[in-house]
């Protein structure tokens, strides 16, 4: 895999990815950011939130749930100074459906984050990483 990041200005950058996809990524005000794009941690958090929620839906979908929605509020927590790396990250997964097997999210949400998740088990080695979720009934 391959990418490729361009300084434009102060401290924005544009993202290529090797799929022909691009990004903007800006950095806060106070280091000449103008809130062009997200900051890189920013985008760190939603490319783990993106493959997890990607592994959770394609577990149900196999288990033949019947999964109409899902997505994943991500908090995470950093260190006070520099590096200010993620300390800790809790993932809340609300998922609706019909008559959705709560022991089959559990099972997808536990496999993603220990066995296919490549985003949340690397981060995972320094980061201390939560899980829990809520089902709604689709009406």
């Amino acid at each position: 895999m391959k990418a490729r990041v361009k300084w434009v200005e102060n401290v924005c950058f544009i993202g290529e990815s090797e799929s022909n996809h691009s990004v903007i990524l800006d950095g806060p005000e106070e280091l000449g950011g103008r809130k062009l794009g997200m900051r890189p941690m920013e985008m760190l958090l939603i490319g783990m939130g993106g493959c997890t929620s990607f592994d959770v839906v394609t577990i149900l979908k196999k288990s033949r749930q019947a999964i109409s929605d899902c997505y994943a509020e991500i908090e995470a927590t950093r260190a006070e100074t520099v590096p200010k790396v993620f300390t800790k990250i809790h993932i809340h997964f609300v998922l609706k459906g019909k008559d959705l097997d709560k022991d089959q999210v559990e099972r997808a949400i536990k496999l993603s984050a220990e066995k296919y998740c490549s985003a949340s088990i690397m981060l995972s080695k320094s980061v201390e990483i939560t899980h829990n979720f809520e089902i709604k009934e689709d009406a």
